[in-house]
């Protein structure tokens, strides 16, 4: 999908360039959030530009925890750790428990986006570990 393709389908638009988070992205990546609930649970659409992916990463938390992604526009990849690669499609949702390592990013053709909701929970923080290899990806898409 290309992105003029991609703009009239994604109906929570680009946001701005997520440079705080560039250095755990290869490729360029945008960020704009959506809401947030007074209890604490965030909703921020996240675009990946083709081949864009994020670092291996774990949300930590010692009660409750972990992310939802709900994918909106555009085709992308999930993986955790030691299994097979899931292909994401508009309408998947992916619910990642709390200390599970894994990363998400957008298929090489493709721009992808997802709302990412960060699930509250107790004594949470992010851990970003090692980028997904290029090797590692282009086996992905063969």
């Amino acid at each position: 999908m290309n992105k003029e393709e991609f703009e009239k389908v994604n109906v929570f638009g680009l946001g701005e360039p997520n440079n705080a988070f560039a250095k755990y992205f290869i490729g360029n990546s945008y960020l704009n959030p959506i809401a947030k609930t007074e209890n604490g649970i965030s909703f921020a659409n996240v675009t990946f530009e083709p081949s864009c992916r994020n670092n291996w990463h774990i949300h930590h938390a010692t009660s409750g925890g972990g992310q939802v992604l709900i994918c909106t526009a555009g085709y992308g990849y999930y993986q955790e750790w030691g299994k097979d690669v899931q292909k994401l499609s508009p309408g998947d949702i992916v619910i990642i428990p709390a200390n599970v390592k894994h990363w998400h990013g957008s298929q090489p053709n493709s721009w992808f986006s997802h709302i990412a909701v960060e699930v509250p929970g107790e004594e949470t923080s992010n851990e970003w570990l090692e980028p997904v290899s290029d090797e590692e990806y282009n086996k992905l898409s063969k």
